[in-house]
């Protein structure tokens, strides 16, 4: 929370500005997003790597803003990317296409062809299904793909089971036992080149054990490959690494980097790593109004603007996210409150049992929503996203328009007659 703290009037800040001047000009619900945390943030991982060649390629499902992926386009980013509109986000924010990696389990053919037309880094190939897709596309255009198998090494990463990906229950990667003889087929594809293996066990880890885990499951493969011939430029040990939301206790970045770094010292290949969470998460605030206090003989609420359409993680995953008044009352009594939302849901909850001191009209702050956040909202209920804005020292720049009603329905049409 460094960046987003009291001053001495003992009003919440982002950066060098308050939050409650940045609710009254943009309004809320509104995501407020730290530069400089988004830039200390992927520079800790630069840093921690400095020495050996690597890559760190953003998530970009983590928060797709343009303004974000330029900032970090402007660090010298790569780009980890799952869609085709997040790839057209990359190229829009000005981000080097030949530092993308293309992973995601359900490339389509359009996706495949864009992909291979601007020159992307690599594929990371899911299946072999997906291999052979990519080379049948690569050899119409006369093209050579250059590919990473990602491996599935059956790692419990000791996380949420919905993002959970390492495990053999999970859709994601292929199968360890097959992967060595997918890539001596891949040897018999003339237009498919294999650059390197790549593992993502998942997400919001909080112990190096599993990442460690699945760093000595490629660096075995590896061995085997350059016994048979096959020499790799690069392998990607994916993301995952976990922040702080409540009581958590994740390594930090340079400890992550440092045990990492360990397993494959001497190793002659670029190291890819895919960081989302780590790089956005701490960096974004969700600012929300309270609207009533409805107090009942077993339970009040604080029903605020934003709802689970706005962060769905503690309806989805039962998230904590702390959650501070923008300023704090002296007057009012602290009590227990469920701050709840909107939506005609029971899920609808931002955070269950907080003690709080609140008024109708007091501003809110979920903290640590840059990741997942904005980019996990929706329209349900017909409610217009919230606008973004991000923060650069005592500057506050719109960096995406809240919608309106209008544009909730600018793509509908009704049938005459």
């Amino acid at each position: 929370m460094q960046y987003f703290q009291y001053d001495k009037k003992g009003e919440l800040c982002a950066e060098d500005v308050n939050l409650s001047e940045i609710a009254n000009q943009f309004g809320t619900p509104c995501y407020v997003y730290s530069r400089n945390a988004l830039e200390n943030n992927w520079r800790a991982f630069d840093k921690a790597l400095a020495d050996i060649p690597h890559r760190i390629c953003y998530a970009v499902k983590a928060n797709s803003n343009i303004a974000i992926l330029n900032i970090l386009a402007k660090l010298d980013s790569g780009f980890d990317i799952v869609s085709i509109g997040e790839l057209e986000r990359v190229l829009a924010a000005g981000g080097d296409p030949n530092k993308i990696v293309f992973s995601g389990i359900g490339k389509k053919n359009s996706e495949i062809t864009r992909a291979l037309d601007i020159g992307i880094a690599c594929f990371n190939v899911e299946s072999e299904a997906e291999l052979e897709h990519i080379q049948s596309i690569a050899k119409e255009k006369n093209k050579i793909a250059k590919i990473a198998l990602r491996v599935n090494p059956n790692i419990d990463a000791r996380t949420h089971p919905y993002i959970a990906t390492g495990l053999r229950d999970n859709k994601f990667g292929i199968d360890i036992s097959i992967c060595l003889s997918l890539c001596q087929k891949v040897t018999g594809m003339p237009n498919l080149q294999l650059i390197g293996l790549a593992c993502h066990i998942g997400s919001q880890l909080t112990e190096l054990e599993p990442f460690l885990e699945a760093a000595d499951c490629l660096l075995k493969l590896c061995d085997q490959l350059t016994e048979m011939g096959v020499h790799l430029q690069n392998i990607n040990v994916g993301g995952g690494l976990g922040i702080i939301y409540h009581n958590e206790n994740p390594p930090p970045i340079a400890d992550y980097v440092a045990a990492l770094r360990k397993k494959i010292s001497g190793r002659n290949f670029e190291i890819l790593i895919e960081p989302g969470r780590a790089i956005a998460a701490n960096a974004g605030i969700l600012l929300t109004r309270v609207e009533y206090l409805k107090v009942t003989d077993h339970k009040n609420f604080a029903i605020v603007d934003a709802g689970m359409n706005d962060l769905i993680r503690p309806a989805l995953y039962h998230a904590w996210q702390t959650i501070l008044p923008t300023k704090v009352h002296e007057k009012f009594p602290e009590k227990l409150y469920d701050i709840v939302g909107p939506v005609c849901e029971s899920a609808d909850f931002l955070g269950k049992d907080r003690k709080l001191a609140l008024k109708a009209g007091d501003l809110l702050a979920v903290c640590a929503t840059g990741a997942y956040g904005f980019s996990m909202s929706s329209n349900y209920n017909s409610r217009p996203r919230a606008a973004e804005v991000m923060v650069d020292g005592n500057q506050a720049h719109l960096i995406r328009k809240r919608e309106t009603i209008e544009d909730l329905f600018s793509h509908e049409k009704i049938i005459s007659g």
